[in-house]
């Protein structure tokens, strides 16, 4: 293979939202777009406009604010009012993309779509000239490309790359394919696509049966120069290719594969962290690349030989990621300078009013805690990056609990006009009863599916994280909240969940 550069489209704010419970606010998705540029992605799929008016308004911001620092990509059906609101939203970017899917595997024609073959072609041809009347830099996807006859995948793609396409776009949109497959299906669209040198083959792989990032190397392999991938591999059902795995498997083994990205490692790790924060999806501890346990040795050989050499037990720089540990840094007496200082080596960006916010609590929180950590200081940024509208906050509360005693929570909440709110509740330990509690309050009832309880440092006084799932009316909302007080932490956590709700049913 030829030393040059792979194309990394992300499609965290795309596919990556189409996850169960997700689903992000148009100023988070903002607040991700940012960070994907700071990575240095050369595409972003911002979202699929004519999908609703809030993925419309998402891709039109981003592409306004964005599309004069990357190409800016919005996702069409091969149909006119598709291609043509996805152009809507785009227009005002300086790069566009407008990316058109059709479905081509015999299963999908025969029982989604209802249409031959020549129909199939017909329309993917009518709609990628389109959409190129409106934009230059088009992309063409044959939807389920892996279960593709090859003849017809390789006919389609011909077709439209003479429509206008300037990308391919090759899905296994159910991840059904193995690495040698796919390797195959690449390699087949290069020997027997007349024009295929004049588009950029991409590749677009589901994590359905744990192949996505294996998938989408082997194709590089067989000469993709594009990507298609998410953040912490977000996306439906067991989600997509994962950009930062992908990217430095390629990076780590730059000696077989030859090839280069444009993303900037050292930003991988706090994106990871942003979106997990944003979606409400956490990583999990032994998640390769951006886990906690990523760059952990337990097992005293693996110590010893890390200490006499990092190579023998680490193929890769824990800085190389811009992985945050637990570093002791600062106390409550260190001051504004070291601390900005320390938020900006951490990879993190804050308007003085933000810092201002974040310094003040790192003082309160300094006087809870006799040490603060790296962890500690990402946690006070992450705990900024919700933007549910605060129509209630938690003013004061109390709560009651022991053996042989019955939990009791009482809170006070502050409604948009500052008037105070008082109630109370019972409940199965002082946690159930502040989620009661909240709910009588606010008059909205929520199904809890999941509370989780993690701690972001060491130490018996350390933050304690809690992430909540809860489904109101029939939606699923997330919440998050940090604090050295696991009841004060689980009832913000809950709240934001219901400011979630209360603010989409205002919308």
């Amino acid at each position: 293979m030829s030393n040059d550069t792979v194309k990394i489209f992300d499609t965290t704010l795309r596919d990556g939202e189409q996850s169960p419970g997700c689903s992000m606010t148009t100023s988070e998705k903002l607040k991700v777009a940012k960070e994907l540029v700071a990575l240095g992605v050369d595409i972003i799929e911002a979202g699929f406009p004519i999908a609703s008016p809030g993925d419309f308004d998402a891709v039109r911001k981003i592409a306004t604010q964005f599309g004069d620092q990357t190409t800016i990509c919005g996702l069409a059906r091969c149909r006119k009012e598709d291609i043509d609101r996805a152009w809507e939203a785009l227009k005002e970017a300086k790069n566009s993309r407008i990316h058109v899917f059709l479905a081509t595997s015999s299963i999908h024609r025969e029982h989604k779509l209802k249409m031959s073959k020549e129909q199939i072609i017909e329309t993917a041809v009518e709609m990628v000239k389109r959409a190129r009347d409106y934009c230059p830099d088009i992309e063409f996807s044959p939807e389920d490309a892996a279960r593709t006859e090859k003849d017809f995948l390789c006919e389609v793609v011909e077709r439209a790359i003479e429509a206008g396409a300037s990308t391919v776009n090759i899905p296994d949109t159910v991840g059904y394919a193995t690495p040698a497959h796919f390797h195959d299906v690449i390699t087949t669209l290069k020997k027997n696509v007349s024009n295929i040198d004049q588009a950029i083959i991409s590749t677009h792989c589901h994590n359905d049966l744990g192949l996505a990032v294996a998938n989408s190397l082997a194709a590089v392999e067989a000469g993709a120069r594009q990507i298609e991938c998410t953040i912490n591999g977000l996306g439906e059902r067991a989600g997509n290719c994962a950009l930062e795995e992908v990217v430095m498997a390629l990076k780590t083994r730059a000696d077989y594969y030859g090839v280069n990205t444009n993303i900037n490692t050292k930003r991988l790790y706090p994106i990871s962290h942003l979106v997990s924060t944003v979606t409400g999806m956490a990583v999990q501890r032994n998640k390769a690349i951006v886990g906690k346990n990523a760059f952990a040795h337990e097992a005293g050989i693996h110590q010893h030989g890390v200490l006499q050499e990092r190579t023998t037990y680490e193929i890769m720089s824990p800085e190389d990621v811009g992985y945050v540990g637990t570093n002791l840094v600062l106390g409550k007496h260190s001051g504004r300078h070291a601390f900005r200082d320390r938020v900006q080596s951490l990879g993190h960006t804050l308007d003085d009013a933000t810092f201002e916010r974040i310094f003040n609590e790192f003082i309160t929180l300094a006087d809870k805690k006799k040490e603060i950590y790296d962890s500690d200081i990402v946690a006070l940024i992450e705990n900024q990056v919700s933007d549910a509208p605060e129509k209630w906050s938690i003013a004061r509360f109390h709560t009651s609990a022991g053996t042989g005693t019955i939990a009791t929570a009482t809170i006070e909440l502050a409604d948009e006009d500052g008037k105070i709110h008082c109630d109370a509740a019972t409940g199965d330990g002082p946690v159930d009863a502040v989620f009661r509690a909240l709910e009588r309050i606010t008059g909205i009832s929520a199904v809890l599916e999941q509370y989780h309880v993690g701690s972001v440092s060491s130490g018996k006084d350390a933050q304690g994280e809690v992430r909540v799932e809860v489904r109101i009316n029939g939606e699923m909302f997330n919440g998050r909240s940090v604090s050295t007080d696991i009841i004060e932490s689980s009832a913000k956590a809950y709240l934001q969940a219901i400011n979630k709700a209360v603010g989409r049913g205002e919308n």
